[in-house]
């Protein structure tokens, strides 16, 4: 008979060769360097039946049973602490009868499908030049974003729309009345509530308690930021292919020489190790430009989990993450940089989860979604900073982003800071609705209407990005999680709270990481989200912050800018940040190596700079200027 130890060293062991084996086709299918998609759905189905296994679940509480009842000691502590992570994964993932897991491979085959279709499904666009081509998601939300010719940026909502028929006639309903009928065989009403106990612990009530009580206090924030806009620039303003170009197209082209593609990459690595975050001897692989058949969205996964093993053995992490960016677009600079943070961040997440499994330390349920997207947001929201900007972004003659352009920065997209984060709890709001419609109302009608109705309700007007368009709803672990992006923003702005008022400052201060790398990232999925908050912080979860943040004025954000760049003149940063991320970095397009950190984080920026540089000739690129 086996001992709780062989089993828990058994677990962990198949988990990891399990998961890897599906994620490295995920990663191979998901940037189109495979077509194994019967081989992808096949893993797939291999770890979803290892994640739900009930066999595995007794199992499990069988060892932890007879661990408990041994004298307390270390050994048997972390055995406990261990075998309590697998239960807790088991219990988030169980699918306990026949006709459940009967759905789940039919859902798991349909997923695969739609996602083999779409890669073949080519938009188009017209861009700034008025020529018409092939258009990735990004370059469509860039281009409605930027390009001054209405006409051209309606070409891009208008290939929105296009995607959003396709997804209705390509499998979605079938897909969300399999989603339902899963959830419903496992005791849910419906896949959307099902989804929030799995990923949150919470009901869809207590969930909407928290979206509903933001959406009430962002209300007349959001409605003032439309109005003006509508006073500023006429009704057109307001237009879904219009309003993110009147928001802040013409700044954001402003901002362009000062955030250009060649150098993302390079103050990605400088910032976050000025910042003391490290990943403890990982290997990154990165693929960051756009390309044909590529998934068109930015995600982070991990092959292989980090943790100890049994002999006190560091089991580095394998990580993945990706962009699509387009270096001769214009915004393409923004985007990386934006992306390279945020992916970076879960990257630095999962590379620093300290426990004795691997359990702890992936991204499916009983990781909460918005506990791991603190991590990412949380490094991204860096990037609106005025003294990382002025520290940061400089143009090709070394001259910093001057502070007028910072105000116009601030001018332009405080007053929609609220519909921006609507942008985000409009998602959860259609979801909901979504999922509580029965089968015979799951019509292509129906599920557009609901889509616009839900978005004038939130938004206050059609969505530049319509809601289906948005890859997330496609695929079952992110579906019906957006909610998670809200959640976590509110815990970011928490966390800058608390840093702001200990430290006075957030930019290149080496203290962070290893409170973040103490606080929020070693725990992995043992703690709650609200545990983490309350070790680092003091302060449960809470959304005051955000909302603050939302309700500000101009002039108010404009004051906090300028105090932060007037201490950060005088400020003598410290200098005793790590001189490596400690990670074996490549930097990929498909199959094809660009650069690679093997002799010196400082080479790889300048092979990446110098790749980009010869594929887009005709994009003016800087030099390493800081």
């Amino acid at each position: 008979m086996t001992t709780p130890q062989a089993f828990f060293d058994q677990l962990n062991q198949e988990y990891l060769q399990i998961h890897k084996a599906k994620e490295d086709l995920f990663w191979a299918t998901y940037m189109a360097t495979s077509d194994d998609h019967a081989g992808f759905a096949c893993a797939e189905q291999a770890f979803k039946d290892f994640i739900s296994s009930p066999q595995k679940l007794a199992q499990t509480r069988e060892q932890l049973a007879a661990v408990r009842a041994q004298p307390a000691s270390s050994e048997r502590d972390a055995l406990m602490h261990g075998l309590e992570g697998w239960l807790a994964l088991f219990e988030a993932n169980i699918i306990d009868n026949d006709a459940a897991r009967q759905l789940m491979a039919e859902l798991i085959d349909a997923e695969a499908a739609l996602f083999a279709r779409k890669r073949e499904l080519v938009l188009r666009h017209r861009n700034e030049q008025g020529e018409e081509e092939e258009a990735t998601l990004g370059m469509l939300a860039t281009n409605i974003s930027l390009n001054s010719c209405a006409e051209w940026r309606k070409s891009s909502y208008d290939a929105f729309r296009q995607l959003e028929q396709w997804v209705l006639d390509n499998g979605f309903i079938e897909i969300v009345r399999l989603r339902n009928r899963l959830a419903r065989a496992l005791g849910f009403a419906n896949y959307f509530d099902y989804k929030v106990r799995k990923n949150e612990q919470m009901s869809s009530a207590q969930l909407f308690a928290i979206l509903d009580d933001f959406e009430v206090a962002t209300r007349d924030a959001n409605q003032r930021a439309l109005a003006q806009l509508q006073a500023q620039h006429g009704t057109e303003a307001t237009l879904p292919w219009s309003i993110r170009y009147h928001m802040s197209g013409d700044v954001v082209r402003q901002m362009d020489p000062y955030l250009p593609f060649s150098q993302a990459l390079r103050r990605w690595v400088q910032s976050f190790r000025r910042l003391g975050i490290t990943y403890r001897g990982a290997t990154l692989q990165l693929d960051l430009l756009e390309r044909k058949g590529k998934y068109q969205n930015g995600f982070c996964h991990g092959p292989v989990p980090t943790f100890y093993d049994r002999d006190g053995n560091w089991v580095a992490g394998q990580i993945n993450f990706t962009a699509e960016a387009k270096p001769d677009q214009v915004g393409s600079g923004h985007r990386a940089i934006n992306t390279l943070f945020h992916e970076g961040g879960h990257a630095a997440h999962f590379a620093n989860v300290t426990l004795n499994s691997p359990c702890f330390s992936q991204e499916f349920a009983p990781t909460s979604m918005a506990y791991a997207e603190t991590q990412s947001m949380f490094c991204d929201s860096l990037l609106d900073d005025a003294d990382w900007l002025k520290r940061y972004a400089v143009n090709a003659s070394g001259e910093p982003m001057p502070d007028e352009l910072i105000r116009a920065r601030i001018e332009s997209s405080q007053p929609f800071r609220a519909f921006n984060e609507r942008m985000l709890a409009v998602v959860g709001y259609f979801e909901r609705a979504l999922y509580q419609l029965g089968d015979n109302e799951l019509t292509a009608a129906n599920i557009l209407a609901l889509a616009r109705s839900t978005e004038q309700q939130i938004l206050g007007v059609d969505s530049p990005r319509p809601l289906l368009a948005i890859p997330h709803l496609l695929n079952q672990e992110s579906a019906a999680a957006y909610h998670g992006y809200l959640l976590a923003n509110m815990a970011v702005h928490q966390t800058r709270a608390y840093f702001l008022q200990r430290f006075g400052y957030l930019t290149d201060n080496p203290a962070i990481g290893p409170l973040l790398a103490q606080h929020y990232w070693a725990p992995g999925n043992s703690i709650s989200h609200d545990a983490t908050l309350r070790n680092l912080t003091g302060e449960g979860f809470s959304a005051r912050h955000l909302a603050g943040a939302c309700n500000q004025s101009s002039e108010q954000a404009w004051q906090q800018a300028q105090d932060s760049m007037a201490a950060a003149e005088t400020r003598r940063y410290p200098q005793d940040y790590p001189a490596t991320l400690a990670a074996v970095i490549r930097v990929v397009d498909g199959v094809e190596l660009l650069a690679d950190n093997a002799l010196s984080d400082e080479d790889m920026c300048r092979q990446f700079e110098a790749a980009i540089a010869k594929r887009y000739p005709a994009t003016v690129q800087q030099n390493a200027a800081n």
